[in-house]
């Protein structure tokens, strides 16, 4: 491709001859985006010492996937966006364009949305939130945050299935499967996609929907970023944005009382599927205290229901439940940003052994880290939440399906996600390794006692991990036909390194 170096040299604000004598030279990213530069989105691409660039890299929650590509590109619409593929995919001869993609980037592992040489592609200019009130459906676009699309859907009483924390992302979110607080009652987020507005590799933009693309509405339905860059998600949207509920704090030395009050309520999510219920077990080194955070929620505004009367016994130290709507409640429920970060998670039957081993092997954690960690500021925490199979149950007979492969199933399970944060760079391995043991240590008792399941959230998985593969078999094949017709030459197998590959699986 040839490249038009005055037109680059001007939007870039420096000399023709520096982009043609130093961006070509170093190499097919700077080529690349010098090709972006003179394509039609021009004027939406950002450099390093650029105001937007640096925005941009800073927005990412966790401070280790903060990388710095060659290029960041900002696309508006659907067609921009098309712009930037083909740019992309035709330049760069046999050193082809590698380049990631992020909406809300709220992923804690680097590279699964970012690159370090190579382009960006910058999805959160594209963030609009549209209801409408014929159709029961919202039209979201990637870029949003929950909590823009619950702020803009309160106004008409109504929700879409989303994030328990207002600052994630709606991209990444649908296309791992999505847990939300409404899961019990209408199933998971992705299985609530009427339609996906989808630039395929070729720059294509189609539609995939129960009558049009089938196989290609199946698969993005968990299918994560295998087969093009979706611009654009119409969710069935459902009435009441009003709940009740909050965050109840507790002391650690409850734990023995809460372990056999989640089991009972895993297993009674079906009789009353408005209930939803989280357990945070966190050590901060702060303050060298391990305490329970539990967001108990129910979607409906029916103060203290009865689904939650084991926890109510429980003595607490502070609560804040209330009646609030789904932005309000959303925008409590969120983690400090500004860390680095790690996730790890795996899936287990419904067991108060596992829940147990789950909080031994959180404290030996805190104990090994002690001693070792440099830096001040550090947590190591536990996240448990149901997994019961009412969530995929309700949609199984939808006439499309997933590709999650949790319909192979027929037990209830409980998700485990151990997540540490660290403020110091000089700790990055130490938290990395001791995370991967946790899970590690986990997997194996549950496999001992034949409670474990192989099924891995996507969302909440490491770079350590396979999720795909905990699809099954059968789910496999289908997502790589799937992503190789509409993806023929691989191109979001090869020039999109991150996230997770089918081609890997």
């Amino acid at each position: 491709m040839r490249f038009n170096s005055t037109v680059a040299a001007a939007l870039l604000g420096l000399a023709p001859e520096y982009v043609l004598a130093n961006l070509l030279s170093e190499g097919s990213a700077h080529q690349c985006c010098v090709a972006l530069s003179s394509s039609d989105v021009g004027n939406k691409v950002v450099y390093p010492g650029n105001a937007a660039y640096e925005t941009s890299v800073g927005s990412y929650w966790a401070e280790n996937v903060q990388l710095e590509p060659t290029c960041i590109v900002q696309p508006h619409s659907a067609d921009d966006v098309s712009t930037v593929v083909q740019t992309l995919t035709s330049t760069g001869g046999d050193s082809p364009c590698k380049f990631a993609v992020r909406s809300g980037g709220h992923m804690t592992w680097a590279g699964a949305n970012n690159i370090d040489t190579g382009v960006t592609i910058d999805l959160s200019m594209m963030n609009s939130t549209v209801y409408n009130k014929e159709a029961k459906t919202a039209s979201i676009l990637p870029g949003a945050r929950w909590q823009s699309v619950y702020k803009t859907l309160e106004e008409y009483n109504v929700i879409v299935p989303g994030g328990r924390t207002g600052p994630v992302g709606v991209g990444g979110f649908l296309l791992g499967g999505g847990n939300s607080f409404h899961a019990a009652r209408i199933g998971l987020a992705c299985d609530n996609v009427e339609n996906y507005e989808v630039v395929l590799a070729s720059g294509r933009i189609v539609n995939a929907n129960s009558e049009t693309n089938v196989d290609l509405f199946k698969a993005l339905k968990g299918g994560s970023n295998n087969f093009g860059i979706v611009t654009k998600y119409e969710l069935k949207t459902t009435d009441n944005a009003h709940l009740w509920g909050g965050i109840t704090v507790y002391e650690n030395s409850t734990t023995d009382q809460q372990i056999p009050a989640l089991v009972k309520f895993i297993d009674n999510i079906e009789n009353d599927p408005y209930a939803s219920w989280i357990g945070l077990w966190q050590y901060n080194s702060t303050t060298d205290k391990t305490l329970i955070s539990s967001p108990i929620d129910y979607t409906k505004p029916v103060a203290y229901p009865e689904a939650f009367n084991d926890f109510y016994q429980i003595p607490n130290i502070t609560s804040s439940v209330r009646h609030a709507t789904l932005y309000n409640l959303t925008s409590e429920l969120q983690q400090a940003d500004g860390y680095r970060d790690v996730f790890l998670t795996s899936t287990y039957l419904n067991n108060a052994n596992v829940l147990k081993k789950t909080i031994d092997i959180l404290n030996e954690k805190i104990l090994a880290a002690k001693p070792l960690a440099q830096g001040k500021d550090w947590s190591i925490m536990v996240i448990i939440q149901p997994w019961p199979k009412i969530l995929w149950q309700r949609n199984q007979n939808n006439g499309v399906g997933n590709v999650l492969g949790l319909d192979r199933f027929d037990e209830n399970m409980l998700q485990v996600l151990y997540d540490y944060s660290w403020d110091s760079e000089a700790d990055d391995a130490l938290f990395q390794r001791l995370c991967e043991e946790a899970m590690a240590e986990l997997d194996d008792y549950a496999k001992s006692i034949d409670k474990y399941n192989e099924y891995i959230y996507l969302n909440y998985a490491d770079k350590s991990q396979n999720p795909l593969r905990g699809y099954g078999a059968e789910n496999i094949a289908f997502i790589q036909e799937v992503a190789e017709r509409y993806d023929p030459d691989g191109v979001f197998q090869t020039q999109v390194p991150g996230g997770f590959k089918v081609s890997q699986a």
